[in-house]
């Protein structure tokens, strides 16, 4: 797992090599194990080093053709072993025992389609010398980073993390209003944007082009996951247990010490078991648990631990955590609102002390509808279906207008939400469903110049745009569909890789293996939700392997008490954020807004946690990031 960065520059002798330095240095963590540097008539490419795999051979950049074909690369593909294979018989001759070389040379065999034989995750450069071309490549699911700017100049800038980007000083600083918007409705920004005007991220299973000669770019997509179901309804449960196993197996390939992260939910349990059953050795985990109670899973985590044998380590968060807020801005650049941020990071510094490759049991929930807001949707989907969406928002929408929002009562009496999705379509509802602060409480936060920014703009159209890529589809396999496009590479990876690379650690996802991937959106939707139940066929495959009162107990989430915290330890900072002028001096957030919220939830009027961390979160970022409006 390493950190990447590059300079294009529009004339030849154009790159600045302290410049590339700077930016790779602000990277280091990603890679503490060495840097490197490759720097031609108009590319210079860098790299920072965190070795896993042929520890004295990968260093990069890496050239072969007589140094005409360069390469930085992020990443890991699992499968090199079967490629190298495969060129060797074409006759290809390799000097290191890397995955970095099998890429390279993948490049030279098969060009820009050697992405299509990768398993595994990736952010990679290759400097064509011949053709005088940048070839660009990010994994299918958007695991591994990459964002990318082109200058007024016509320098063009990659990297692994916005920071890279931003260490160019010629990189302007301005706020997107869009990005904002995206980010205050869903608490992340969505591929391709960033919250920097004119900084963009490659979207996930995408490759870009830029020829040195004339600036041209070509943006390709090259896979998306079928997810018509497969004709054969009736799931081989032992099949299912044994793709996801070989996908375990392919990730504990490494030259280093290997654990894995335990929360002591049905995918990390899954992971560990499949991981004990591979291994001679007692698999390293590790678990985060609560000073609350009520958030606390540190005993179902050591339950499994000691059903596999483990060798289980475990801390604690706590409302002391919220030192963490500052910290967060550094690692993340942009504003990120996922609450269960603080306890990730946690969890890698934990792991990292003992181990330099960690597996995780992220993209069950995506791939097999385990969350609740699935299972809300398709029952709400039972009555879109039934009533013309004219007369939805005739009935509908004032009642989600009236309807008082009661955040204490009883669950059958909290309908405002669901009156609100009925008034909507079926993409534009789920985007509701996962917003962190939704319309009714963002527009109060709405300056009339945000208003007018935004010209109309609104975050839905994004879902809107990604559902009708795949119109047709069953409403559950749809709104999977988006997570993958949006949810997925934008929150939940984007966490993982951040916090873990702050700590020099290297995440490995089995469960995001993209044939494994391609094989459970393919499972027949009925069988994913049964009964009120989420991830029921993953559930039963599993049965007689994991322990049933660890698949079946109620999903908790990876959370902290942030509603009480805000209340009490963390209310200092609520103060101090009524009277953020990083914030009110973009003129964009209206601030007596901000004070009615702080004032509702502190008195326990209205339950603002969520909507509240992220204006934390984002005052933070605004001020590390310096940004203009």
């Amino acid at each position: 797992m390493c950190g990447i960065t590059g300079i294009m520059a529009p004339e030849i002798g154009g790159v600045d090599q302290s410049t590339l330095r700077k930016m790779t240095a602000t990277i280091a963590h990603r890679g503490p194990d060495g840097d490197g540097f490759y720097f031609g008539q108009k590319v210079g490419l860098g790299h920072r080093r965190l070795s896993i795999i042929d520890i004295e051979g990968g260093q990069q950049p890496m050239a072969c053709e007589s140094r005409q074909v360069i390469l930085t690369y992020n990443g890991e593909v699992y499968n090199f072993q079967s490629l190298r294979r495969e060129l060797e018989a074409e006759g290809y001759q390799f000097s290191t025992h890397s995955d970095t070389e099998v890429l390279l040379k993948s490049y030279l065999a098969w060009g820009k389609e050697c992405v299509n034989r990768l398993r595994g995750m990736f952010a990679f450069a290759i400097w064509d010398n011949r053709s005088q071309e940048l070839f660009m490549a990010r994994d299918r699911l958007g695991i591994k980073p990459f964002y990318y700017t082109e200058l007024s100049d016509g320098t063009f800038l990659f990297g692994s993390e916005l920071k890279a980007l931003l260490a160019h000083d010629a990189v302007r600083r301005k706020l997107r209003i869009d990005a904002l918007e995206d980010y205050l409705m869903l608490g992340y920004v969505p591929d391709p944007k960033s919250l920097v005007e004119g900084v963009h991220t490659l979207p996930p299973a995408h490759t870009l082009v830029r020829n040195a000669n004339t600036g041209n770019m070509q943006l390709s997509c090259y896979w998306a996951p079928d997810i018509i179901p497969s004709a054969n309804s009736v799931v081989d449960e032992g099949e299912l247990v044994e793709r996801l196993e070989e996908a375990v197996k392919l990730r504990m390939i490494a030259d280093v010490p290997l654990g894995a992260f335990l929360s002591g939910g049905v995918d990390s349990s899954a992971v560990v078991g499949l991981m004990s059953r591979n291994n001679d050795d007692a698999v390293e985990t590790c678990a985060i648990g609560s000073d609350d109670d009520d958030f606390d899973e540190s005993g179902y985590a050591q339950s499994i631990a000691d059903h596999f044998g483990t060798h289980h380590r475990l801390r604690l968060a706590s409302a002391n955590d919220g030192f963490l807020l500052d910290r967060m801005a550094q690692v993340y650049d942009e504003p990120f609102a996922d609450l269960s941020a603080l306890p990730t990071y946690r969890v890698c510094g934990l792991a990292r002390e003992k181990v330099k490759v960690a597996l995780s049991g992220d993209g069950g929930d995506e791939l097999f509808a385990g969350y609740r807001r699935h299972r809300f949707h398709m029952l709400e989907e039972n009555l879109r279906g039934r009533i013309p969406l004219g007369l939805r928002r005739l009935i509908f929408k004032p009642l989600g207008t009236l309807y008082p929002k009661m955040d204490r009562a009883p669950q059958f009496l909290r309908a405002k939400s669901t009156f609100e999705a009925l008034a909507r379509t079926s993409a534009e509802a789920y985007c509701h469903s996962v917003s962190k602060t939704p319309d009714r409480d963002r527009y109060r936060l709405h300056t009339d110049r945000m208003k007018k920014k935004l010209a109309g703009y609104h975050p839905h159209d994004l879902f809107t745009k990604i559902a009708d890529e795949v119109k047709g589809a069953d409403e559950l396999s749809t709104i999977q569909y988006i997570d993958l496009k949006t949810y997925l590479p934008g929150d939940i990876l984007t966490k993982v890789d951040r916090a873990s690379m702050a700590h020099s650690l290297e995440v490995r996802v089995p469960i995001l293996d993209h044939k494994f991937v391609e094989y459970a959106m393919r499972i027949n939707p009925a069988s994913r939700i049964v009964e009120g139940e989420g991830k029921h066929v993953f559930k039963k495959a599993l049965e007689g392997f994991v322990p049933n009162e660890t698949l079946y107990r109620s999903k908790q989430g990876f959370m902290v008490p942030a509603v009480n915290w805000l209340r009490d330890e963390l209310l200092p900072e609520l103060r101090d954020l009524e009277k953020s002028e990083t914030l009110a001096d973009t003129g964009l957030i209206d601030m007596n807004g901000v004070k009615e919220m702080i004032e509702e939830h502190i008195t326990e009027v209205r339950d603002h946690h969520t909507t509240l961390w992220s204006l934390l979160t984002l005052d933070r970022s605004l001020r590390h990031l310096g940004l203009s409006v």
